[in-house]
């Protein structure tokens, strides 16, 4: 029968705090505010949980800042207002931590004492009763007790695993962890980065100002601190401008870079700074080739040694949607034509390179519209396709920040030109499938557009930091999660039935990198601590060998039958663009023969036309004819009428032989 686990975790919460807060004496009176708790702690330690309290009861501090002359109401209303929006729960955690910090024993001796935490393991119906314990201290932490026969228990419950200051305590939830030193101005579309434990702020928005700072977080004490940026070389260099919109990549371990932005005076094409943390000296980088139009809103993504641009907006507020490569070896920038149908201009979308091949484009927007589209670009082949999303594809979204842990693509934030996006989602870069990590609730800086998402490493666990944004008001507050997302390969692997003695190898397994490689290491780990403990256990180190030839036989076969699969896949495309070009050859034959038909329709229309007018003229000429055969019979009646009335008067009045003889005209012999 396989091992199992089931956690208790004592009093949850909220009974857990209220039960720390009557310890400590907290009893809720208006006097119990730090009755009980001057006399147990520190000031400060008695300070701080009374703000604590405060918080996870009443809420953030809304009271007037007391009067000077009370110095303990004001370093109590100080405390208190210093929490900022912290949320109830959160508070209630850190409240109890400080207490196992300064009174480890405080739940022994609590009145309303409940059993300790115990993980309790059942195998062939005998029952295991083990405390979970830390450092002395008794913690509510899911933890995994290994059986007698070595298998590995899995926990049922993930929630907490650890709390306090310095800690990220939940999976796959956001939390602000305690800040110190001075924060950064409040901002959006800001660069960030992290290089050696540090994240990197530079430049941003604030009020419609660009920036020009440089500022750092301690990812180990979550202390802020300000770079002061040193001139190279003349004292009068001038330093970097303000930029927003822009990106940050780290680069050579020491320094980093920042691509492209917007700023108050932009050039033509687009800039490339380099900020040295050892001189603590900005500086342009010497490019060669074709740089790209000066833009912000783009994205920039580091693929092997290359950094691929898309998109973004140029200085005429006009949407791109072209692609460049700078190569980090060569300094050389290169305009990359493509295959295929690439994402319509956008600017403010979410870029991730997966398995340094593919480019993946998520969302966007333009001038009126977001998009939730997602487009991918082979790098090998440069053809964009659109492929089909599956599971809970999210809602159109720009101003979003994304980062890839293993073969997952964390995106959180964004807008959609009514409000902040609140769900934080992951993709699986191989299967394509959405899932919903979180939601926020409210009106919080992770529900904004132009936040900065990176990830670091806390603790030998991946967390993600988030930074800024803008929501209707400027944010300068920082929220981590620590996602428990694994990979598919690895999920499929510890599904396999193997003997117990190689789970706990494959529970180790990091899913982000190569399965193949790491199983190997794994089991021959394994092995060498089989021989240490047991120097006559040669039948356990050829049962794990055996396993581990299985297994890999398994991976081959798997991976033999997905080449199959892509081979396959690989016929149809090529099928389909022998389709598709012939498809096209017979629609450019059909073009011509319209071309065709519509000339010989033209010449046939001016034709027509032509003799129309011929008809109209000689209609015209017809017309004028019948007319002048009229005008002619008039004429003609006249000129008869006029003969028959002169033979008319010759014949009344002729003047005999002798007048005819002497030549007298007609009329005066007819006046005679």
């Amino acid at each position: 029968m396989a091992a199992m686990a089931r956690v208790s975790s004592g009093l949850a919460y909220p009974e857990r705090f209220y039960a720390a807060a009557a310890y400590v004496g907290f009893d809720g009176s208006p006097d119990s505010s730090t009755k009980g708790v001057s006399s147990k702690f520190s000031n400060d330690a008695a300070l701080l949980l009374y703000a604590l309290y405060q918080q996870a009861t009443v809420g953030p501090c809304k009271i007037p800042k007391p009067r000077s002359w009370s110095p303990v109401e004001q370093s109590k209303w100080t405390s208190w207002n210093g929490l900022g929006n912290m949320a109830s729960i959160e508070a209630m955690r850190l409240f109890v931590k400080i207490l196992e910090e300064e009174d480890p024993g405080w739940y022994s001796r609590a009145s309303n004492f409940v059993s300790e935490p115990a993980v309790q393991v059942e195998k062939n119906n005998d029952t295991i009763a083990e405390p979970v314990a830390e450092n002395g201290n008794v913690l509510p932490e899911t933890k995994t007790i290994p059986a007698e026969n070595g298998n590995l228990s899995e926990p049922q419950d993930k929630d907490v695993v650890s709390e306090g200051f310095g800690a990220v305590g939940v999976y796959d939830q956001w939390v602000a962890p305690p800040i110190s030193g001075p924060r950064p101005k409040a901002r959006y579309e800001h660069g960030a980065a992290v290089i050696d434990d540090k994240m990197y702020i530079f430049g941003g928005n604030h009020n419609g100002r660009y920036l020009s700072d440089l500022q750092a977080l301690d990812l180990r004490s979550w202390t802020w601190s300000k770079l002061e940026v040193k001139t190279a070389g003349e004292a009068s260099q001038v330093p970097v401008a303000p930029f927003a919109g822009h990106a940050l990549i780290p680069w050579e371990g020491n320094k980093l870079i920042s691509i492209g932005g917007h700023t108050k005076d932009p050039s033509e094409t687009m800039q490339v700074k380099v900020f040295d943390l050892p001189a603590q000296t900005w500086s342009t980088l010497k490019t060669y080739g074709k740089p790209p139009l000066s833009r912000g809103g783009h994205s920039v993504t580091l693929a092997g040694t290359s950094l691929v641009i898309f998109g973004g907006q140029d200085a005429n507020r006009s949407l791109l949607n072209d692609l460049h490569i700078l190569d980090l070896e060569t300094m050389t920038w290169d305009e990359m034509g493509t295959l295929g149908v690439p994402p319509s201009p956008r600017s403010d979308h979410a870029a991730a390179v997966h398995a340094e091949r593919y480019l993946l484009i998520f969302g966007g927007g333009s001038h009126a519209t977001c998009f939730n589209d997602l487009h991918v670009l082979d790098l090998q082949t440069m053809e964009w396709s659109r492929p089909t999303q599956q599971g809970e594809i999210p809602s159109p979204r720009a101003g979003h920040a994304g980062v890839t842990v293993g073969e997952n693509w964390f995106i959180t934030g964004g807008g959609n030109n009514k409000s902040g996006v609140s769900e934080t989602v992951v993709l699986n870069m191989s299967t394509l499938d959405w899932s919903i990590v979180t939601t926020v609730q409210g009106r919080v800086p992770l529900a904004s557009e132009g936040l900065s998402l990176v990830l670091c490493s806390y603790n030998g666990e991946d967390i993600l930091v988030s930074f800024g944004g803008y929501n209707g008001r400027y944010s300068n507050e920082v929220n981590v999660l620590k996602p428990s997302h694994k990979s598919t390969l690895q999920s499929k692997m510890m599904e396999t039935p193997v003997p117990d003695s190689v789970s706990a190898v494959q529970n180790a397994t990091n899913a982000t990198r190569d399965l193949e490689s790491e199983t190997v290491t794994g089991h021959e780990g394994n092995i060498r601590e089989i021989l240490v403990d047991n120097i006559e256990s040669e039948p356990m180190v050829s049962k794990v060998e055996e396993t581990s030839e299985r297994l890999l036989a398994a991976l081959k076969a798997d991976k033999e039958e997905l080449e199959s699969s892509l081979s396959k896949e690989k016929l149809q495309t090529l099928q389909l663009k022998q389709d598709l070009t012939d498809a096209e050859a017979r629609n450019t034959d059909l073009y011509k023969e319209l071309q065709s038909v519509r000339g010989q329709l033209a010449t046939d229309q001016s034709r027509c036309f032509k003799l129309e007018v011929d008809a109209a003229e000689l209609k015209q000429k017809l017309q004028t004819l019948e007319s002048l055969k009229k005008e002619l019979e008039l004429l003609q009646r006249q000129k008869a009428a006029s003969e028959q009335a002169l033979n008319e008067k010759r014949r009344q009045s002729s003047g005999g032989v002798w007048g005819w003889i002497a030549g007298t005209p007609l009329d005066q012999q007819d006046d005679a």
